[in-house]
């Protein structure tokens, strides 16, 4: 695109959600969809779907709707672009051993675990969902060595801030924290934070409000 619109960041958070469903179509076997039946399986108002789409071009025909194929390649490439992402997990902990038991591939495709990395001993050597878990004595290493950009940290509070330090100085491009605090990082790399705590205390102010 030559002429690039800024990207709204609600609709770049709503394009994952696109994706799988595209996914989810193209699996049950369909090849077009309407803007109606996005929004009735999203939950998303097809005004704001027919906007979000909107960033990106032309992407439906009127009458038509959309093409499920060339719309998942598409979200496909905006999400992540051609190349596998390598991904490493710190702290695989009760929550970061959730996580690696999670079907990563659902998410994406092109997203490949290479490791999962503690401190604890007892944790170390072992294997959850076929992903080795290492000692953080090695996290530099496999970094540099696997090419990793991603990171999924779910260490306990306290050291959140310093574990941040040392992804980005390995070479860590973009950090999805669990830690409930706020990361100080450089410019070149993108935290995106899940506060647990944050997101119940949401939910009970939508059901009461609801």
């Amino acid at each position: 695109m030559s002429n690039k619109k800024k990207i709204p960041n609600a609709t770049m958070k709503r394009l994952p959600l696109y994706y799988r469903y595209f996914k989810q179509e193209e699996n049950n076997g369909n090849d077009r969809v309407s803007s109606k039946e996005i929004s009735e399986a999203l939950d998303i108002d097809s005004a704001t779907i027919r906007r979000d789409f909107s960033y990106f071009g032309e992407l439906g025909r009127k009458g038509y709707g959309y093409n499920v194929g060339s719309l998942l390649k598409f979200f496909l490439e905006h999400i992540q672009g051609s190349n596998v992402k390598n991904v490493i997990l710190l702290g695989a902990g009760n929550l970061g051993s959730a996580l690696l038991n999670y079907k990563f591939a659902n998410i994406h495709d092109k997203m490949n675990v290479v490791g999962a990395f503690d401190s604890n001993e007892s944790l170390v050597g072992k294997k959850i969902n076929e992903i080795d878990i290492f000692h953080t004595d090695d996290l530099e290493a496999i970094i540099q060595q696997e090419n990793v950009e991603v990171a999924i940290m779910t260490v306990p509070m306290e050291a959140g801030q310093e574990s941040a330090e040392r992804l980005e100085k390995a070479g860590i491009k973009g950090i999805l924290n669990f830690t409930p605090i706020r990361l100080s990082t450089g410019p070149d790399v993108t935290v995106h934070s899940i506060d647990l705590g944050v997101e119940l205390q949401a939910l009970f102010f939508q059901m009461k409000n609801k």
